[in-house]
C-alpha cells in the first residue's frame, strides 16, 4: 500500500514537472556555430514560452557571439541583413523591428540569456524559424519552431 502511494505521488509530481518543462526550453550555441536543437515545439496549452540560450564556449561575444531570434520563415533574410547593419551595440537586431517575435541578447562564451514569448503572437500552422543574427551565423545556426497541437 505504501509503495503504491509513493508511486502515485511520484507520478503526480513528475506530471507537474513535465508540464512546466513543456513551456520552456534550453538551447546551446557553441563556438562551432551550431545550435544543439534543430526543432522546438511549443504546445498550444502554453500561454508563455521561455527560451534559455547557453553558450558553453570560451570565445567572447565580439568574436563568437550568439543570440536566439524568432521570426516568420519569410522574414529571416531581411531580419538578419538589417540586424547586421544594426551592429553589435544592438545585439545585431534592428531596434523596433516588428518582424522579430522574440530574441535574447547577444552572449559570449560561458554566458546565458533568456526570453519569454507570449504565445498569442504565434499561430498554429505558420512557419517560424529561429536563428543567430550575428553576421553570417544564420546560414548555419537556425532551426524551426512549431506551435500548437
Amino acid at each position: 500500500m505504501f509503495r503504491t502511494a509513493v508511486a502515485l505521488a511520484a507520478l503526480t509530481l513528475s506530471g507537474f514537472v513535465f508540464a512546466d518543462e513543456q513551456c520552456s526550453v534550453t538551447i546551446q550555441g557553441t563556438d562551432q556555430m551550431t545550435y544543439d536543437l534543430k526543432t522546438i515545439h511549443v504546445p498550444a496549452s502554453c500561454k508563455q514560452f521561455t527560451v534559455t540560450l547557453k553558450h558553453p564556449g570560451n570565445l567572447p561575444r565580439n568574436v563568437m557571439g550568439h543570440n536566439w531570434v524568432l521570426t516568420r520563415k519569410d522574414d529571416l533574410k531581411g531580419v538578419a541583413d538589417d540586424g547586421a547593419k544594426a551592429g553589435e551595440g544592438h545585439d545585431y537586431i534592428e531596434p523596433g523591428d516588428a518582424r522579430v517575435l522574440a530574441h535574447t541578447k547577444l552572449i559570449g562564451g560561458n554566458e546565458q540569456a533568456s526570453v519569454t514569448l507570449d504565445t498569442k503572437a504565434l499561430k498554429p500552422g505558420d512557419n517560424y524559424v529561429y536563428f543567430c543574427s550575428y553576421p553570417f551565423h544564420a546560414t548555419v545556426m537556425k532551426g524551426t519552431l512549431t506551435f500548437g497541437g
